[in-house]
């Protein structure tokens, strides 16, 4: 018997973002806080900010929008776009359990929507040697297909990428759907409105998938995911959430008490 155990409904009248940490800027930071790579890692070309023209909540839940709109930082690089990114760590991670995401994302060549996990604590050091799940990235020129990913590996020159892509055959990325990941000892499994396209089998030898995990949301413009030039055309562009929910697993140790679900 599983029981939900965290929830986040963003269509309620008080909804708000206190279990969340927005990020801001483009460079991908360290555990101090310490900028390490330009474009968050990735090759990004967006700025993010918290401003209510890239992070809003409305009747319809959470947006994450992205701009055509120039920022200039003090060090005077300039950025084209601007976007959103929140994660919950130091709040809410956890380690097994199913996890369910209702989003609707944006459609247009050079946006990156993503649902991600990363490590809390980065028990067996840094990425990829603690390891990555993405429970769902979408090329937004592809609005057709979603992807599932692990990334792990003992250091960046021995990583390893297992991705699992789902062809939608009701629709596209442009509605509404449940997003979920099945996190177990022995296995991932990815789903789409309720339908697993994917399983992966995990290898405690070779995987560092028995720690906590924080949650990732976040809309980016350009990157190495899909190496194409942005259709302004489709700026700006929205990745609304309208809630996300979480159940514990039978094999997790974090089914009670809930302090061993928030870190803070």
């Amino acid at each position: 018997m599983t029981t939900r155990i965290w929830e986040q409904d963003f269509t309620r009248a008080d909804a708000d973002l206190s279990q969340w940490n927005i990020r801001e800027g483009n460079d991908l930071l360290d555990r101090e806080g310490r900028p390490i790579h330009p474009g968050w890692g990735n090759g990004e070309l967006q700025y993010y900010t918290g401003r209510p023209g890239n992070l809003y909540l409305d009747a319809v839940g959470l947006h994450l929008c992205a701009r055509r709109e120039e920022t200039r930082t003090e060090d005077g690089r300039l950025f084209a776009y601007t976007s959103a990114r929140l994660d919950t760590r130091d709040h809410m991670s956890y380690c097994y359990g199913k996890l369910v995401v209702r989003t609707r994302l944006p459609i247009g060549q050079g946006l990156w929507p993503a649902i991600w996990l990363l490590p809390q604590d980065e028990a067996y050091g840094p990425w990829p040697a603690s390891g990555e799940i993405d429970v769902m990235e979408a090329r937004g020129r592809l609005p057709r297909q979603v992807s599932g990913t692990l990334h792990y590996g003992r250091d960046f020159e021995h990583k390893m990428t297992d991705e699992h892509a789902c062809e939608l055959t009701d629709g596209d990325i442009g509605r509404f759907r449940d997003y979920g990941l099945e996190w177990e000892p022995e296995a991932v499994r990815w789903l789409v409105d309720g339908r697993c396209y994917a399983e992966q089998r995990l290898l405690p030898e070779e995987m560092p998938f028995d720690q906590r995990f924080y949650l990732v949301l976040n809309l980016a413009v350009g990157g190495w995911y899909d190496q194409v030039e942005v259709d302004e055309a489709a700026l700006p562009g929205t990745m609304t959430v309208s809630g996300i929910w979480l159940y514990s697993s039978p094999y997790s140790s974090t089914n009670e008490p809930y302090s061993d679900i928030f870190t803070s």
